[in-house]
């Protein structure tokens, strides 16, 4: 009796066996072919991620208008024989894109600071650091020279009229007196690389080194510079909307 149950046992313990390892042979996968199988599921996942940058890339790009607005510095030259002086700045402009490069733009700033007059004895007066004001309405056309999901980089040449409020704060005396240029309204230009760091396609951060030109007037008789060259910065909201 006792061998005819321990054969019994054998003979369901094999009958278990022998599905479970048929079943496992069958459900292996070589390790060559896994592989293949994971390279493949990888590339179409690098596929996917640079048609969404490719998407991205076009949807940022294709707006029609951009619309900047912000602050900035700039170190401005007050008159022919002054030191510069500091200026804080704001600044706006309306971008109009002839394609995803070209545009037209157009560009109004204003600077504020207290100018360095000069001194004794050619300065009697006793103000040596008067308030002054300038403002440039400007037009012309921008460059985008480089294009990526998150960063755009772009060029501009602007040419208009340059306002220089230099009386302003002299407590009544002549602007020129003070050694500082003539108050009024002359040519203005303006050179700028500009770089966009792009939080969502019509949302951004533009960030732009400039370069003023002012060609203001000294007093009668009195050398002046023809060009004179101003250097600061621009940053500010980025908004984009539109479609070309």
């Amino acid at each position: 009796m006792r061998v005819v149950l321990t054969g019994l046992a054998a003979g369901v313990l094999a009958s278990a066996l022998i599905p479970a390892q048929g079943q496992s042979i069958g459900t292996t996968v070589p390790v060559g072919k896994k592989r293949k199988q994971e390279t493949h599921a990888r590339h179409e996942t690098n596929a996917s991620r640079q048609a969404r940058i490719q998407r991205t890339i076009e949807e940022t790009y294709a707006h029609r208008y951009e619309v900047t607005g912000g602050g900035g510095y700039l170190r401005f030259r007050s008159g022919s024989v002054t030191k510069k002086n500091n200026e804080v700045s704001w600044a706006t402009a309306v971008s109009y894109y002839l394609n995803p490069k070209w545009a037209v733009v157009g560009d109004v700033r204003g600077s504020f600071g207290n100018a360095k007059a000069e001194t004794a004895p050619a300065n009697t007066y006793g103000v040596y650091n008067p308030q002054i004001n300038e403002y440039t309405f400007l037009g012309g056309g921008s460059y985008r020279f480089y294009a990526k999901e998150k960063v755009a980089l772009s060029a501009q040449a602007l040419a208009g009229a340059g306002w220089g409020i230099f009386s302003g704060g002299s407590k009544g005396i002549p602007a020129t007196d003070l050694g500082l240029w003539q108050s009024g309204v002359r040519p203005a230009f303006s050179l700028g690389v500009s770089a966009d760091f792009n939080i969502y396609p019509n949302i951004g951060v533009r960030f732009m080194p400039t370069y003023v030109a002012n060609t203001y007037e000294a007093a009668p008789g009195t050398p002046s510079v023809k060009l004179q060259s101003n250097l600061g910065f621009n940053i500010g909201v980025l908004y984009r909307f539109g479609h070309q």
